[in-house]
């Protein structure tokens, strides 16, 4: 979390003030939470079987990522009161409505070879190193 008067934080308000596209970037910014939300499509997953379908997560973000989107409201966590506890984490009625969105861009993506021109940009880059 950003401190509430830091130039981040006052950036990031100028920029999502009354613009629905960057305040969603915004909502969904990162790396993991995307990854998280898709996963999360299939239906309610414990903590270790998300961690166990996103390998390269840190323990850390992963507890991260979950709380911001569950605070956020993409997220719904469910704990059980069994020994030994049981959590599960859900879609939101927001989350789901978001997966079309995942879902057409996987196609654009598909369509336009972004996994192939992402992994040339990068080995240009590190090739200019």
């Amino acid at each position: 979390m950003r401190k509430e008067n830091s130039t981040n934080r006052l950036n990031e308000m100028a920029i999502t003030n009354n613009c629905p596209i960057t305040s969603t970037v915004v909502a969904i910014g990162g790396r993991w939470k995307i990854i998280i939300l898709w996963r999360l499509n299939d239906g309610p997953l414990r903590y270790n079987e998300i961690r166990k379908a996103i390998p390269n997560i840190s323990e850390k973000m992963l507890i991260q990522q979950l709380k911001e989107l569950v605070a956020s409201g993409w997220v719904d966590k469910k704990d059980y009161n069994e020994i030994p506890p049981r959590t599960e984490y859900t879609l939101t009625t927001l989350g789901k409505s978001f997966i079309p969105i995942l879902e057409r861009i996987y196609q654009w993506g598909m369509e336009h070879n972004i996994i192939e021109l992402v992994q040339k940009t990068a080995t240009k880059s590190m090739e200019e190193q």
